[in-house]
């Protein structure tokens, strides 16, 4: 995939970006560049390639990771938070439809 000019000043456009033509061609240049090596990454062929599950375990055999207890620490203070809410129900914030 490749993009033209007119793509990244469309892009730039739905950004509110101001960019000059200059800057566009720089843009579309490194753009370009940015899909190509994704295109060069997605042709390597990973078949048989264990993920690792850390980055060192390529090099480092049983790499231990320091997992914490999953505990909770703060008590709940929703009620707290919720009392000056204009409208809750079940535990959630209740807001006016803002798109029809």
């Amino acid at each position: 995939m490749s993009l033209t000019l007119s793509d990244v000043t469309r892009i730039a456009k739905l950004a509110q970006l101001e960019m000059s033509e200059a800057q566009s061609a720089t843009a579309l240049d490194q753009l370009n560049g940015i899909f190509e090596m994704a295109g060069q990454m997605q042709a390597v062929n990973t078949d048989g390639v264990a993920p690792l599950s850390h980055p060192l375990a390529a090099h480092m055999n049983n790499i231990a990771l320091r997992l914490r207890e999953d505990n909770a620490t703060e008590t709940n203070r929703r009620d707290d938070y919720q009392a000056v809410a204009p409208k809750t129900q079940d535990g959630l914030y209740l807001v006016p439809k803002v798109i029809e």
